[in-house]
């Protein structure tokens, strides 16, 4: 049975490093918002570091997840003190659960909060898509989705939540967003 890939991305108002009240704030939710969708119905998985790996996101041994990469549009630092962005990849079992665990509970709040943390940078900052049973998605898959996304709107390939695809390529809805099939088309 297919699986959904979830690529994120956002480029930070501050880098990571930076002490500030609103930087620290939104690094110290990270793993509350990570363990509590972790357990969410419909979660898989997503890409962690090798246990012991140390130095940069770009440095880092991302085992089966593969290289780390991130948007050719990204402009901001790749240093521990200069890094300025989020990224998540993960594997969910369909689209609902997905949607129900980004838009409940605490990363709801999170997301209400995004404007504070985030830039506005006029691209997507997220892409999914579908993957085979057992293939794991790598870091430049997700950055090639998002980029596709960007350049060529929603496809089966590289989606959201309000312009979804079935694993079989056909528009679907999630919870009542998007387009209705007739629309789709």
């Amino acid at each position: 049975m297919p699986q959904l890939a979830l690529y994120t991305f956002g480029v930070l108002k501050s880098p990571l490093a930076d002490p500030a009240p609103l930087t620290r704030e939104f690094h110290d939710s990270a793993e509350p918002i990570y363990r509590t969708i972790s357990r969410h119905p419909g979660y898989l998985a997503h890409a962690e570091v090798a246990p012991g790996s140390r130095g940069t996101h770009f440095d880092l041994d991302w085992g089966a997840w593969g290289e780390f990469a991130v948007p050719a549009w990204y402009g901001k630092g790749r240093t521990v003190e200069t890094t300025a962005f989020a990224a998540t990849l993960s594997l969910w079992t369909e689209l609902h659960p997905a949607f129900d665990a980004i838009y409940t509970g605490l990363h709801r709040e999170a997301l209400n909060r995004r404007y504070d943390w985030f830039e506005r940078t006029g691209h997507p900052a997220y892409a999914f898509w579908w993957v085979s049973d057992g293939v794991i998605p790598t870091w430049q898959d997700g950055v090639s989705r998002l980029e596709h996304l960007h350049d060529h709107g929603a496809v089966p390939d590289a989606f959201t939540f309000h312009h979804a695809f079935a694993p079989d390529g056909t528009p679907t809805r999630v919870n009542g967003i998007g387009p209705t099939r007739h629309q789709a088309r």
